[in-house]
């Protein structure tokens, strides 16, 4: 069976290949849900755990790109050059990829942290047909125009909220 399908053999010897789509989840942060203090600027300001499945069988890179949807695409985390066996990030430590500088102007990861009202955040898992090209560092906006313009195999998307206090 290829990598994130299964094969059936029919009648005759022919068979068929069902492929599992691309999927990203946290145990932390359920789809659509508020994400948790702890991963937001008024609690520790940790990345939360993320898992995913479904990789296309010609992915040559895994990228994540954050971004809060209602503050015009602001980029919380942005790590790229993640290998297509990766199966996840674990909390609060360095993912096992290349982290572009935030839009907060600091490396690596920044939690939510909206000034007013109720934001919507979007963790978007990329299967790439071709190395994205980011570099540690790079400035988010460049870093994750670099990964959503490449060669998409696949994407999923992960959404969660928080408020202000």
């Amino acid at each position: 069976a290829p990598p994130g399908g299964t094969t059936t053999t029919l009648a005759a010897g022919a068979t068929t290949t069902t492929t599992v789509p691309l999927q990203i989840a946290s145990p932390a942060v359920g789809d659509g849900a508020t994400i948790p203090a702890q991963y937001t600027c008024r609690g520790a300001d940790v990345a939360p755990p993320l898992s995913w499945t479904g990789i296309p069988a010609d992915t040559v890179e895994l990228a994540i790109v954050v971004r809060d949807v209602d503050a015009e695409g602001f980029v919380h985390w942005v790590v790229a050059g993640m290998a297509p066996t990766v199966g996840g990030i674990a909390e609060a430590t360095p993912p096992p990829g290349i982290e572009a500088t935030n839009d907060f102007g600091r490396p690596g990861w920044a939690g939510p942290c909206p000034p007013s009202g109720t934001h919507n955040y979007e963790f978007t898992l990329f299967a790439l047909a071709e190395p994205s090209g980011v570099t540690a560092g790079q400035p988010a906006s460049e870093a994750a125009t670099a990964v959503e313009t490449r060669a998409v195999r696949a994407s999923a998307v992960l959404s969660g909220s928080a408020a202000a206090d």
